[in-house]
């Protein structure tokens, strides 16, 4: 069975010969991996069995952009942070633009807002195309700083805290900005889809809605001013026949199920330190109609734990969301640059360890 048929077996809740494999690490993590293995990105995935590779999309030709600034016109720093088996290098938000507007005239007037004809849609087909006839599985999601989504991009715009502050002080500044968000999100989404013809299986929206114990905002604030943009991301996915997989870290049990009514076909991160206590119920719930992927912790278990750890939480996992399909096994966000290769390597042996249904 090759990664392609494996793959949407468990996104259809059928039980193929394995559970599907995904690999995130962050640059940091994948320097590791180099240095210690002798292997590139494409070897090492393929050394490994993994089903899903992750295509760049389209290539930005819009005007030029100092380098540390986004097409938001938003500008970071770069954070070095040293760990035992070498560097990572974060972009940190270092001023963002709509900080101090105070009304809603002032967000349109912003002149930094991106078109969506900044970007060369032609290469989208090939790169996808390519991931189709290795066998694999062709997932967008964009880069790690320009992912479709509305809360996300708008901390980075008008800060943090001032945008959730927002949420429940000033709901018609947040509106603003989240219109002109999903403006371009959704006309850049409806072209990257066209172009590809067919070829994207999974499209990934990331969109931090929750924290270690709660939401960013009510459930009822993100109804009212978030699902109805999630909704309209995942109803694009849809109408062009493609699977949709969002990204959230935290806990965000409250709006799991609503979410799902949305749409949503993949549920990811499953932040264990935020939610491992409720998975239980979360498949039980939505496991028939909803799939979910990640729930290994890269915060204790991957960069702290033992190997034997690290294969009982993969256990864990595969015995807790596995049954009758719909997973996939993955960490719950990139493994960084802290986690040594031992564990890494441990990691992939405790998937092949486990995930077989036919072993039982």
């Amino acid at each position: 069975m090759d990664s392609r048929e494996r793959v949407f077996l468990a996104l259809d809740h059928q039980q193929p010969d394995r559970i599907p494999f995904d690999f995130w690490a962050s640059a940091g993590a994948w320097s590791v991996i180099s240095n210690s293995t002798g292997m590139d990105r494409a070897t090492f995935l393929d050394r490994h069995e993994i089903d899903f590779r992750y295509i760049e999309g389209p290539r930005y030709t819009g005007p030029p952009l100092r380098p540390d600034t986004d097409i938001w016109g938003v500008s970071r720093r770069v954070v070095v942070i040293p760990t035992p088996y070498g560097a990572e290098r974060y972009s940190e938000v270092d001023i963002s633009p709509l900080a101090e507007v105070e009304s809603v005239e002032e967000v349109e007037a912003y002149a930094g807002w991106p078109s969506p004809d900044d970007f060369d849609y032609s290469v989208v087909k090939q790169q996808a195309q390519a991931v189709r006839d290795a066998g694999r599985v062709a997932v967008f999601m964009g880069d790690r700083l320009n992912r479709i989504a509305q809360l996300k991009p708008a901390m980075y715009l008008r800060g943090p805290t001032t945008i959730l502050m927002d949420l429940v002080l000033n709901p018609d500044i947040a509106q603003a900005i989240f219109a002109r968000l999903r403006g371009f999100y959704e006309c850049y989404l409806e072209r990257i889809l066209e172009a590809a013809d067919g070829t994207i299986d999974i499209v990934l929206t990331g969109d931090d809605f929750g924290q270690q114990s709660n939401l960013f905002a009510s459930p009822a604030t993100w109804e009212s001013l978030l699902a109805d943009g999630f909704g309209r991301y995942l109803n694009i996915i849809a109408a062009h026949g493609v699977r949709s997989m969002h990204h959230t870290c935290g806990d965000i049990r409250s709006i799991a199920g609503r979410m799902q009514q949305l749409g949503l076909n993949v549920l990811q991160s499953l932040q264990p330190e935020a939610m491992s206590d409720f998975f239980p119920e979360l498949k039980a719930a939505h496991g028939d109609k909803m799939s979910f992927q990640g729930g290994i912790s890269i915060q204790q278990t991957m960069p702290k734990g033992s190997v034997e750890e690290i294969a009982a939480e993969v256990e864990s996992r595969v015995q807790t969301l596995g049954a009758g399909g719909g997973y996939i096994l993955c960490t719950s966000h990139n493994i960084q640059a802290d986690c040594s290769i031992e564990n890494i390597l441990a990691l992939l042996d405790a998937y092949r360890a486990h995930a077989s249904y036919s072993s039982g």
